[in-house]
């Protein structure tokens, strides 16, 4: 996706900003250890959406978002976003990032999730700067990504509705830090608390919109679309929300083609050439459909959470924004 999404006057203000905190973010990566150096740039080199600082250079906008602090905001929550990819890559066994290879298959998996470590403990150092709740808002965002990610692996309950299950790892695996972004930029550029809790509840549907999206897009879209690797989370067993759905059309009695499809996805998928087949085959079911209509659903959810904020180009953008964050998967 573009940074340049429809957000008018206000990218002139945002845009000279988001450079600021590009580098940033490389003063912040900065290690005089020779190998903590690459590792920990190596992310950063490869680019991104910087959605997430963005996002909080945005929400500032709706208060004084000239003030400093709002730049050491968005530095911090890239920091830990960052982070969570070095970890994440060495769960996913994903090959693939940005369009480079991932930390894990440069350095291996002790070095990569070190890293991710290093950039933790850079953001850590960045926060500490903004003051105690600063603080509190970072702690509390890590132990809701940890969780996400621990429940993620370990899989719902017994009786558990897997779809509410995987609804509430993605509000805290993703859900979670894209609130916090557009918080920290609303709080430090002064607004008062309502608009704050406003725009941290939009940043958290919009974040759930945002993964569901993904959830398409992993099995829609190539490699040089996205960056990372087609059907990693099939491969490693983790199943989203299209096999979530496909799995509960099964339980309750769906025709033999989708327990076949089911019974192929959950079977060997080592061979490329049988991964690839299972991918064109789920991505062209309807429970894919379903997953991008469900993605719009919370979309709208985060556009309805800020209905409250004034009119102006701040507002339009937000709803631009989120509506960007699906179109995505159409």
């Amino acid at each position: 996706m573009s940074t340049h999404f429809a957000i008018g006057d206000l990218e002139a203000v945002i845009a000279p900003r988001l450079k600021v905190v590009e580098e940033r973010l490389r003063d912040a990566v900065a290690q005089s250890d020779a190998l903590a150096q690459a590792t920990s740039r190596h992310l950063v080199d490869a680019g991104g959406k910087r959605l997430r600082p963005m996002l909080t250079l945005l929400t500032a906008q709706l208060g004084d978002g000239a003030r400093p602090e709002v730049v050491d905001a968005a530095v911090v929550v890239e920091l830990t976003h960052l982070g969570t990819l070095y970890h994440d890559d060495v769960m996913d066994s994903a090959p693939t990032r940005r369009g480079a290879p991932s930390a894990h298959q440069v350095w291996g998996n002790s070095v990569a999730i070190l890293t991710g470590d290093l950039l933790f403990a850079r953001a850590s150092r960045v926060v500490a700067g903004l003051g105690p709740e600063a603080v509190r808002i970072q702690a509390e965002t890590f132990e809701r990504l940890c969780l996400g990610q621990l429940h993620e692996t370990v899989g719902p309950e017994p009786g558990a509705d897997p779809i509410a299950h995987y609804l509430q790892v993605l509000a805290d695996k993703t859900g979670s830090l894209i609130g916090a972004s557009a918080r920290l930029g609303a709080m430090f550029a002064g607004c008062e608390r309502r608009i704050v809790d406003q725009v941290t509840e939009y940043g958290e549907l919009a974040g759930v919109a945002f993964q569901l999206a993904d959830d398409v897009i992993d099995l829609r879209s190539d490699s040089k679309t996205t960056g990372k690797t087609p059907g990693t989370d099939l491969r490693e067993g983790v199943a989203t929300m299209p096999v979530l759905a496909l799995r509960a059309r099964v339980a309750a009695g769906a025709d033999a083609s989708d327990a076949a499809l089911l019974d192929r996805i959950t079977g060997d998928l080592a061979d490329d050439a049988a991964l690839a087949d299972v991918i064109a085959e789920l991505a062209a079911h309807s429970v894919v459909d379903e997953t991008a209509a469900l993605a719009r659903h919370w979309s709208r959810e985060a556009k309805g959470a800020i209905a409250p904020l004034p009119e102006g180009p701040v507002k339009d953008a937000l709803l631009s924004f989120a509506d960007a964050l699906v179109a995505r998967a159409s």
